[in-house]
């Protein structure tokens, strides 16, 4: 059944949204994103310090995809404003643990013991700090964030040991705010 559907996206004092060949362009205090959206037979619409989106004859598929748009431009226009921010802790039990940041390229040394180290790259536009056994993501883009963060879990993934005793890695603590 098509119906009308509109959905619409409040937009903060202090910042600037821009939507030009499919490409929203957000500024914000901490800085800007740029991303391109697919948006098919949608209408996307700046009205003032609102952002419409939405279609005459919808389909459940252009209501799907108008929640999908609506969910990142959220974030977008949270990330410009404050950054998104992950911590990870560094655990161990049987070797120490060394991570070093090199550029773009992180490094863990004496992961179990191993001689060679394991290397993780970091996605542009990500800050890293460590601090003794914590370790900061932050990022004004939510998915690289939570990429990056990812990136250190699956760079300490243990195989072919039992995962009850062996239980060294970095793993995540709090994800954008919210502990876990």
């Amino acid at each position: 059944m098509k119906k009308s559907l509109y959905k619409e996206i409040e937009v903060p004092e202090g910042i600037e949204v821009k939507f030009e060949d499919n490409i929203l362009n957000v500024k914000g205090s901490e800085g800007e994103l740029n991303k391109k959206f697919k948006t098919g037979k949608l209408d996307f619409e700046i009205k003032g310090n609102k952002i419409v989106i939405g279609d005459k004859k919808a389909t459940k598929m252009e209501k799907k995809m108008m929640n999908t748009i609506a969910a990142h431009i959220q974030n977008m226009i949270k990330g410009v404003s404050e950054k998104f921010e992950y911590k990870l802790k560094i655990c161990f039990s049987h070797f120490p643990m060394n991570v070093e940041i090199k550029s773009n390229e992180v490094i863990i040394k004496n992961f179990l013991g191993e001689k060679i180290p394991r290397k993780m790259k970091l996605p542009a536009g990500v800050d890293v700090k460590i601090e003794g056994q914590i370790i900061t993501v932050t990022s004004l883009d939510r998915e690289l964030a939570g990429q990056a963060a990812a990136n250190f879990e699956t760079a300490t993934r243990i195989r072919k040991r039992d995962p009850r005793v062996f239980q060294d890695g970095i793993y995540i603590t709090s994800k954008a705010g919210k502990e876990i």
